[in-house]
């Protein structure tokens, strides 16, 4: 479907949720409120309405299109050349009294595509979204930390300041369509409009260029972009960065950054959300009779009795001990693991005989197989 054609059967003033009298102010306000909230990148699966929110734009953001779009939308089926009326299929008529050689000049305009490339005025367009891996370490990623990473975008040109204009000079309004971005073709009767080639329908010509951007205003280097990492995040998590990815273009808002984050391992502990694992090593006679052991924590070590009769695989669980996340701080899980030696010395091969020897009942009569 062509963009003609969509201009008869979509209403785009109630896309935006604007009045059809709305300045252009309150329809870029609707557009960039709908944008945010419909972006794929936020509400996935939301793809088909921002595209319909940004085709609304590209014609009620740029005040020559708007006025040609109310214009075709005030005349109605007698305008419409996919409508089936008029002679011959051509689908329009000249009959009704309200539809003037300019009008048929907009319309043959769109139709054989002449003028009609693009915008008229480049509009405001939304700074790219960047992505940056953060690798954390264990105690950062639990205590929360502030760094950076390093992204590389356009941003605005550090030796104009955005404007494309050499240091100590201004843009200029351009001299051919006199701002307007728009310039005038006349084809005996009809009339064209057709984006200005000398300012590429900006309405502002750069007289003498920027060294250092060749006046676009922008330049890619690469920067650093502080982020704030909470406490006790999870690897594989996104922090989105409001508004520090690439730079806008003609007015337009930046992108955001999404750093997702890689969490390390450590040589003690574990995570399970708020909880920290922890293995600890017992041996069978510290199992079989009870004890009490000191085991490391993320800040002070503490004392766990361990009853007579643990079995290995045993979790204890200490209250507090493990991250704070959300306000709430989780526990410490510490997992006793019976140790056996791989090697005994004769004082303790003869200890472990004679407990066998002692052992009257088999922990596998259950199996039914003895």
């Amino acid at each position: 479907m062509s963009a003609q054609r969509e201009w008869y059967e979509k209403d785009y003033y109630k896309v935006l949720g604007v009045a059809d009298k709305a300045t252009e102010k309150e329809i870029t306000s609707a557009y960039r409120r709908l944008a945010k909230q419909y972006h794929p990148d936020h509400n996935p699966g939301s793809e088909d309405r921002f595209k319909e929110i940004s085709a609304a734009y590209d014609v009620l953001g740029e005040p020559a299109q708007r006025k040609e779009y109310d214009e075709v939308r005030r005349l109605g089926p007698a305008a419409n050349p996919f409508g089936g009326q008029g002679r011959g299929g051509g689908g329009y008529t000249t009959t009704s009294s309200s539809f003037k050689v300019d009008d048929l000049g907009d319309l043959l305009g769109g139709l054989f595509g002449r003028g009609r490339a693009g915008p008229t005025r480049s509009r405001p367009t939304r700074g790219t979204d960047l992505e940056a891996t953060l690798n954390l370490s264990f105690a950062d990623a639990v205590e929360g930390v502030i760094t950076s990473v390093n992204v590389t975008s356009d941003t605005s040109c550090s030796t104009c300041s955005g404007t494309g204009s050499a240091p100590g000079t201004s843009p200029v309004i351009c001299s051919g369509c006199g701002g307007r971005g728009v310039r005038e073709e006349n084809q005996g009767l009809f009339s064209f409009s057709q984006p200005c080639r000398e300012c590429g329908g900006t309405g502002m010509r750069v007289e003498t260029p920027c060294p250092t951007c060749a006046g676009s205003g922008l330049e890619r280097r690469p920067r650093q972009v502080k982020v704030r990492v909470p406490a006790g995040i999870d690897d594989g998590k996104r922090i989105v960065l409001k508004g520090r990815g690439g730079a806008g273009h003609n007015g337009g808002p930046p992108g955001d950054v999404y750093v997702v984050v890689r969490v390390g391992s450590h040589e003690l502990f574990g995570r399970k959300g708020r909880d920290i694992t922890l293995a600890v090593p017992i041996t069978f006679a510290e199992a079989a009779l009870g004890t009490t052991v000191k085991i490391p924590t993320l800040d002070e070590p503490v004392t766990l009795r361990i009853p007579a009769g643990t079995r290995s695989g045993r979790t204890f669980r200490v209250k507090g001990r493990g991250t704070r996340a959300d306000g709430a701080a989780g526990d410490l899980l510490a997992t006793v693991e019976v140790a056996v030696p791989e090697t005994l010395t004769d004082a303790q091969r003869a200890a472990v005989e004679a407990l066998a020897a002692a052992t009257t009942d088999s922990p596998r009569r259950h199996l039914g197989v003895e």
